[in-house]
């Protein structure tokens, strides 16, 4: 029998549980990407076949929409941490008290102060690419929702690389690219109340990497383009002005609408994406309307 890498994945990632089956759905969008999961409650232990089927659904959809999960920060954490180690936002003050794993994204302001990150995907990108071991996914859930607004759209980075012209494929064959998370930090922090100024020991958090411009996918094998507008600032090795073109090139390209999928938040919803697969962005939320919501990270691997 072959194995499959994905196969291999579920071995790795899922530590064994006890928990009763339980009866739930998988239903691919109309749409590139993406499947919601209807019928499954988080809040009770996972057993070990279906966590198979639904790290098998991620890799296929590359976005799963869990709905109506009424689950508490630990329960969203448990669920995280199957997957493999959590990642810890350099923002730390905008970390849910008592799980630093936790990053509240809101454009809530209590007694003069954000509690959370308001401005979070204001750019295309994908998670914490600016890392030297990337996000492997991230999972988003809905505490409070504008009657408005607050969309997440997600690009599937496969089908870019797919559909990528001929000669942007030569230009990237090979090529590795910068990332770092300052690369927009001061135009965002112009714009909004959302982003503190960093202190010298998060600054040495988010030291600028190197990453491959195609990656190839650790658990599936398929290649995607990984860069994107928000913390990719030049191409290794090409002339200021060749690497910004083709960069430009590139962003243009990912996000067709051929490639897109966008999420109008349901109450409860628990979205998991892949940060391998994908780059996602803020619709943006209406500023006299409030929403907030929980982020887990979890760790991948070294881009190849």
């Amino acid at each position: 029998m072959t194995t499959t890498a994905s196969d291999t994945a579920v071995t790795r990632f899922a530590p064994l549980q006890a928990g009763a089956p339980q009866s739930f759905q998988i239903r691919a969008f109309d749409a590139p990407l993406g499947a919601e999961v209807v019928g499954l409650d988080l809040s009770k232990p996972l057993g070990d076949d279906d966590f198979a089927r639904i790290h098998r659904a991620h890799l296929e959809h590359h976005v799963l929409v869990f709905r109506d999960q009424r689950i508490t920060p630990d329960e969203h954490v448990a669920f995280s941490r199957r997957f493999g180690p959590l990642q810890i936002h350099v923002l730390h003050q905008f970390a849910l008290p008592g799980h630093p794993e936790v990053l509240i994204v809101s454009n809530v302001i209590e007694n003069g102060k954000p509690i959370g990150l308001g401005d979070a995907g204001r750019f295309w990108h994908s998670d914490l690419s600016y890392k030297e071991k990337p996000s492997l996914g991230s999972l988003l859930h809905a505490q409070e929702l504008p009657s408005e607004g607050g969309d997440t759209l997600f690009a599937n980075m496969h089908l870019a690389w797919d559909t990528l012209p001929a000669h942007l494929r030569k230009a990237v064959e090979g090529k590795r690219a910068e990332h770092t998370y300052l690369a927009r930090y001061a135009e965002l922090q112009a714009r909004s109340p959302w982003r503190p100024n960093l202190t010298p020991e998060q600054i040495a958090q988010v030291k600028p990497v190197v990453h491959p411009v195609v990656r190839t996918h650790p658990e599936t094998g398929r290649k995607a383009l990984f860069v994107s507008e928000h913390f990719t600032t030049r191409i290794v090795d090409l002339p200021e002005d060749e690497s910004r073109a083709l960069l430009d090139e590139l962003f243009a390209h990912s996000v067709r609408p051929e490639h897109l999928y966008r999420h109008r938040w349901q109450a409860h919803d628990l979205v998991f994406w892949d940060n391998r697969s994908l780059m996602h962005l803020a619709a943006g939320t209406p500023d006299h309307l409030r929403r907030k919501l929980y982020r887990t990270t979890i760790e991948g691997d070294v881009p190849f």
